[in-house]
């Protein structure tokens, strides 16, 4: 587009200049510092940018260096990288001030789009993008040359006396906000004006010029602008003293550091330089931060930084390594570069401000770079007079390897065995159960699963992942003198009922985590739980458990609770899970379907101030028991006859005896599973059983008005007046 004559480029200068002032008075100012912040992200300056909203963006002229876009368009590429919800607020802040462009004199540029396509064309749009992304991309499709050519025309327009201008920030602008959304402004302005005038004045037609695919190409055409222009000046004294202003102490952050050779750094720079660890084995200060030495080679490791407003306490015992060191910050603030950012977030740096500052660096897991995610460490800053270096702990064998010391004999931790989990097809999510004393048929049953009816495994899971059930299963291993199940995503074993049942014939301990970190750690023995907890601090177990406990340190928040909790297991069992034995369950294919227990039934008087029976409540802990009976199980009977089932034989024998029949129970359990019937009837009819008389009545009601529906008024009005 570089043979566009200057007379016709000065044609259009006019008109595109006119139209800016109405356009960037137009443009609210959240998009428009969203904009604005775009090319200062890709240098390393903006405050944080929200991701989506281009800050991976590629910089650099008017081409994209990224993935194409559906038409091969640079135009496209850099609106499809805005958030969506951004692209839709601009397009409704502007799509009427469009209509409103007076475009008249721009000069025609039909001869510049060559021929167009002949014949005729449909256009068939699947989703919910926003109009103005499907209406550049229908551009491009029908007319590829259009967005390039728009393109080219903002490019070259930008440098033009008569738009230049325009485009200069307000010298008098100081705060980053208002040079962002004023740069962004405007050259969002420019892009919507040249692609308003271009798509009026190349033949194309009038679906051409429709507001929605006006505002698609000038926004497209305008992310390219932003990220080919410098950054205003006076913007980066901006950020910084945005950063400074809205800096507070103490503060603490943390992520995950890219590590490269063996190192990664605090610094206010963005390289990492070579440093030599040769003196304290762990950090060695460099001008404007600190390199800090790695066990693991490359990747990335886990990492807390905190600012103090002064001296920090004590160095805790759980760190293999301490160093504590000074350095003198110029004042823009380190960070520890992530690894996808382009630009820290500012309030995850050092303090934005000059000065001497000391850093006391923490390791932990260094002498295990190849299990992955247990090296870690902290960095905590605070503001102080230079002073000579700390070494409050040296006892990994990596420092001593680097100080030239002798290696310390250290012996490993219990639940290093477990290191195969992470990368095992249990290591998000899993409940691991080891029964001794029971038969595999009888540790099957206790699951709830029927020992007579195993079934394969990946049928299984193909089954549910079909139906997107989460329905409970079980897979088992007959270890000799053990039998090993273990749920795959599941956490029945978890659960008072199977445990006991699992341990009557001797002992039963269960380990179950998810991806959300929760965790549960329980043992029971001859039918009784012993123990059941999330393993945090002091577990609080019986003297039965110590030695199964040993040293594990639940405390200890840098110690993997799945693995230690799995060798808590083994110690209580004398069994342990093993890849080798994961490995022979995925080959034997076999897997029973679990019926799961109904809920445990508990007393709870906690205030309900929603309940529907409201006041109420509180009538009920005066009445007497047989009074409290009567009105939980006319509840039940009345949920029963809403349902549809008061005439059905398990449910009348059961209202009949208030306790749910063998037979209702089998029913009241299936409910449960995905394909399962009355789920919550069943569990009105299982919520009047409560042992506590008052919990009883207010869970009845409470799962009957349910089963009522359009007539829950009804009942509800029916519970109050058996109260009063």
């Amino acid at each position: 587009m570089d043979d566009i004559p200057d007379a016709v480029l000065a044609a259009l200068a006019g008109p595109v200049a006119a139209a800016l002032p109405l356009l960037v008075a137009r443009t609210p100012a959240a998009p428009a510092v969203e904009l604005g912040r775009l090319r200062a992200a890709v240098d390393g300056l903006a405050w944080p940018v929200r991701p989506g909203s281009g800050s991976h963006a590629a910089p650099g002229g008017l081409r994209s260096r990224g993935r194409r876009g559906p038409g091969g368009s640079p135009v496209l590429d850099a609106l499809g990288a805005l958030e969506e919800l951004l692209v839709q607020r601009l397009l409704g802040a502007l799509e009427l001030t469009v209509a409103e462009l007076d475009l008249t004199a721009a000069p025609d540029l039909t001869g510049f789009l060559g021929e167009p396509f002949t014949g005729g064309y449909s256009v068939v749009s699947m989703g919910r993008k926003s109009e103005a992304v499907t209406g550049a991309a229908t551009l491009e499709r029908i007319r590829p040359g259009a967005l390039p050519l728009v393109a080219a025309l903002a490019g070259r327009l930008a440098t033009h006396p008569h738009i230049a201008a325009v485009l200069e920030v307000d010298p008098g602008a100081t705060d980053e906000a208002g040079i962002a959304a004023a740069h962004g402004a405007a050259r969002l302005a420019l892009g919507v004006a040249t692609a308003a005038a271009v798509l009026h004045r190349v033949g194309i037609g009038a679906w051409a010029t429709e507001p929605p695919t006006v505002l698609g190409a000038g926004i497209g055409t305008a992310v390219l602008l932003l990220r080919a222009a410098p950054v205003p000046d006076g913007y980066g004294a901006a950020v910084l003293a945005r950063a400074r202003a809205e800096y507070r102490l103490p503060n603490r952050s943390g992520g995950s550091a890219l590590v490269s050779e063996h190192r990664f750094a605090l610094t206010e720079g963005t390289d990492v330089p070579r440093a030599d660890f040769t003196g304290n084995g762990l950090v060695a200060v460099v001008p404007g931060g600190a390199v800090i030495r790695t066990g693991v080679e490359t990747g990335h490791v886990g990492f807390t930084l905190v600012v103090l407003d002064g001296p920090p306490p004590d160095v805790e015992t759980i760190w293999e390594e301490v160093v504590e060191v000074s350095w003198r910050a110029t004042g823009s603030g380190a960070a520890v570069p992530g690894p996808h950012e382009r630009a820290p977030d500012p309030r995850r740096c050092t303090p934005p401000w000059p000065g001497d500052y000391r850093l006391r660096v923490h390791a932990l897991g260094r002498d295990e770079p190849d299990d992955r995610g247990s090296e870690h460490y902290q960095l905590m800053v605070w503001q102080a007079p230079a002073a000579p270096e700390i070494v409050h702990a040296r006892t990994d064998r990596l420092g001593h390897r680097l100080r030239g010391e002798p290696e310390p004999v250290r012996p490993e931790r219990p639940e290093a065995v477990y290191r195969w989990l992470r990368d095992s097809s249990i290591g998000e999510a899993a409940t691991v159960t080891v029964a001794i004393g029971t038969a595999v048929a009888d540790v099957v049953a206790a699951f709830g699963a029927d020992p007579a009816r195993p079934e394969s495994a990946r049928a299984l899971v193909d089954d549910l992942s079909r139906r997107r059930s989460i329905d409970p299963w079980v897979a088992v291993l007959d270890l000799g003198g053990a039998v090993l199940a273990v749920e795959y995503n599941g956490w029945q074993g978890s659960t008072a009922p199977v445990l006991i049942r699992a341990s009557a014939g001797g002992r039963a301990a269960s380990m179950y985590w998810n991806v959300n970190a929760v965790t549960r750690l329980s043992f029971a023995e001859h039918g009784e739980l012993l123990l059941a907890v999330e393993p945090s601090g002091d577990l609080g177990a019986p003297p039965a458990l110590a030695a199964a406990l040993g040293d594990l340190d639940f405390a200890d928040r840098h110690r993997d609770r799945r693995r230690m909790g799995l060798v808590a297991v083994q110690g209580f069992t004398g069994h342990g899970i093993t890849a080798e034995h994961l490995a022979r369950i995925a080959a034997a294919d076999v897997a029973f379907r679990i019926v799961p227990d109904l809920p445990a039934l508990h007393p709870d008087r906690r205030p309900r101030a929603d309940h529907p029976l409201g006041p109420g409540i509180d009538v009920l802990t005066g009445l007497p028991e047989p009074r409290l009976r009567d009105l939980a199980w006319w509840a039940a009977a009345e949920a029963a006859r809403y349902a549809g089932l008061g005439a059905d034989p398990d449910v009348a024998a059961s209202l009949a005896a208030r306790a749910l029949t063998p037979d209702a129970v089998r029913r009241a359990r299936r409910s449960q599973l995905d394909d399962g019937e009355h789920r919550t009837f069943w569990l009105a009819l299982h919520q009047a059983t409560n042992p506590d008389p008052v919990t009883a009545v207010l869970a009845t009601v409470h799962a009957a008005r349910y089963v009522a529906g359009p007539h829950a008024a009804d009942l509800i009005a029916g519970a109050r007046a058996r109260i009063a």
